[in-house]
């Protein structure tokens, strides 16, 4: 426990100078201030001197905790407090995000004069062989890494000691910051995309506004919609399928034609909450990985069918799960969690490629909720309850009980905080 909270303490210490570094290094370098304008530089750097005041407070207090006694009495109060306090300016830095890695890609560009001296400073040996881009990120990685040393107090106190609470309060802050700098960074980017896809979009129906604040894309991608009605399939066909194209929003989905120009002309649409899904039984190759989309209300206020057909059977699978999330009822969920489920233990990063990925850290723990034969797996990973999907090379399953008794009971403890808010609340409600 000592050695988890000194943890803590020492990471801290090396991420402030890490900080400073930017700050002294990139940032208030002369070359680098005259070439760019200040709007640059503001869009660059953000709010990056308020981060590294509130690290220093922070690492002031924690070293003082430090001095009182080697043996490390407790850091959860202190995390809590600054968390309370000071760390809302993780949320405006991250939120930037979107722009910050916009305006390094534009200026890298545009400015050879900005490129050549961002290398120069990248070479000197304080920087260790890092990258700029690398020292941009960190308030994100470190805000997130300070929940996980937390998690790892949580494991180590004992149960219903004040320090157990301390720890506990303080994860639950934690997680309310890193999800909303998440959702900052998500609100940013989902904007961006909203615009690109509208710009891309013909309605041959009547015209639907796509941009709104509360819709983002959850999926988008082209499959083959099986020709003439269900009775009359004929294999001798020379077109059985002809491509379409779907928009998925959390509350919309949209059917097209891709045309010439990066362009789709939109035939159909219908609220997600109106979308069904059907499996056909295997029927041959011609009809392997083909499933029915039924819109219950579609553009024209009447009932569709579409015959569909996925490149794979995990691609499938992601559609089906995507267009009517509701359809199956063996997810295990929060509340069943005491219920022994396969897991699976991430040995390789993995970077989500699409919004219905998951991306993943070493040593992520998820259940597997869901998984296919050609390599794909939907987990929900136990720390956040994140879901998503990736591919199975990335984990190896865990086969031993114990282990997963032991994982299920970690974060059950973490999470039995808000689970006791969550209980307490529905009391409440039905009083």
């Amino acid at each position: 426990l000592p050695q988890a909270m000194f943890e803590l303490v020492t990471s801290e210490a090396s991420y402030y100078k890490s900080l400073n570094l930017l700050v002294s290094h990139f940032m208030e370098n002369e070359r680098l201030k005259k070439i760019l304008h200040q709007s640059e530089a503001h869009i660059l750097f953000s709010n990056v001197l308020d981060v590294m005041a509130v690290s220093e407070r922070f690492l002031l207090d924690l070293e003082q905790r430090v001095e009182e006694n080697i043996v490390i009495s407790d850091v959860c109060d202190i995390v809590y407090q600054h968390t309370v306090n000071h760390f809302s300016v993780y949320i405006t830095y991250v939120s930037n995000q979107t722009y910050q890695e916009r305006a390094y890609k534009q200026l890298l560009q545009d400015k050879p004069a900005f490129r050549e001296v961002i290398s120069q400073l990248e070479l000197d040996p304080k920087c260790k062989g890092l990258s700029f881009s690398s020292f941009l990120i960190l308030p994100f990685q470190r805000i997130t890494r300070l929940k996980l040393l937390v998690q790892n107090i949580l494991k180590k106190v004992e149960e219903k000691s004040d320090r157990e609470t301390t720890a506990l309060d303080a994860h639950k802050e934690l997680e309310t910051v890193v999800k909303a700098c998440n959702e900052g960074v998500r609100k940013m980017s989902r904007t961006e995309q909203m615009i690109s896809i509208q710009k891309k979009l013909e309605f041959k129906i009547k015209s639907v506004p796509i941009i709104s604040h509360s819709r983002w894309l959850l999926k988008q991608g082209e499959l083959q919609q099986m020709n003439g009605p269900k009775t009359s399939r004929t294999l001798r066909t020379k077109k059985l399928f002809r491509e379409i194209y779907l928009f998925l929003f959390n509350d919309l989905l949209v059917i097209c034609r891709q045309i010439p120009g990066d362009k789709y002309q939109v035939f159909d649409s219908a609220p997600r909450g109106l979308l069904r899904v059907e499996e056909l039984e295997d029927q041959g190759q011609s009809l392997a990985n083909v499933f029915i989309l039924r819109l219950l209300e579609n553009a024209d206020d009447r009932e569709a069918s579409y015959m569909l057909k996925a490149s794979s059977q995990s691609e499938m699978k992601r559609w089906m799960i995507s267009l009517a999330p509701n359809r199956r009822t063996k997810f295990v969920s929060f509340t069943s969690r005491l219920v022994d489920c396969p897991q699976i233990q991430c040995v390789h990063p993995y970077v989500a490629q699409q919004p219905d990925e998951l991306s993943l850290e070493l040593a992520d723990v998820l259940n597997i909720l869901d998984k296919t034969d050609d390599g794909w797996i939907f987990g929900e990973r136990l720390h956040d309850q994140e879901r998503g999907w990736f591919p199975s090379s990335m984990g190896e399953e865990i086969l031993n009980p114990k282990i997963r008794a032991q994982n299920l009971k970690e974060c059950f403890r973490v999470h039995k905080s808000d689970d006791s808010q969550r209980r307490k609340l529905g009391s409440r409600n039905r009083q």
